[in-house]
């Protein structure tokens, strides 16, 4: 019998919309370790109909708050960070997931092959592979449930 991306996939999961304001992910992404037992790194972005739009990670927020010409501040040793992160602070504000999130999502479907989901996963350094049906997602399969997945099947 082949293990496929269905027999791993998590089927309740947090999405967001693209409207929801940034600030509001991050706040699901402080709460998530209380309200879902995992800490989330990010969320797949779908619309009201649950077709997927994109994937939003800490990643693209930590992108959006680093200043755009850090590469040339040298080693920082002098630089007071207060006032930068409190302009990014502010800046986030008012911006929208569907503004930061990346678009061109990988995904799987459910009878994807588990190995196939492996190999993906490493070769786009991808740690979540959303599982879709068409473009409506119905599962997310977290690099973490595979390795464990994984080391089950070894350690018998």
């Amino acid at each position: 019998m082949k293990t496929t991306a269905a027999d791993i996939m998590v089927t309740q999961f947090s999405t967001l919309l693209p409207q929801t304001p940034v600030i509001e992910a991050i706040e699901m992404f402080r709460e998530s370790f209380n309200i879902q037992g995992r800490r989330l790194f990010g969320m797949i972005v779908s619309d009201e109909d649950r077709d997927l739009v994109g994937m939003l990670s800490m990643y693209d927020i930590l992108l959006y708050l680093r200043p755009k010409h850090i590469h040339v501040w040298g080693a920082m040793e002098d630089l007071e960070i207060a006032g930068v992160i409190d302009a990014a602070g502010n800046r986030i504000k008012s911006i929208q997931v569907g503004d930061i999130m990346t678009s061109d999502v990988v995904t799987v479907t459910p009878g994807t092959n588990l190995m196939m989901v492996l190999d993906i996963m490493i070769k786009k350094h991808v740690r979540r592979l959303p599982v879709v049906e068409g473009q409506r997602v119905i599962g997310i399969v977290y690099i973490s449930d595979l390795f464990n997945h994984l080391l089950e099947r070894i350690s018998g």
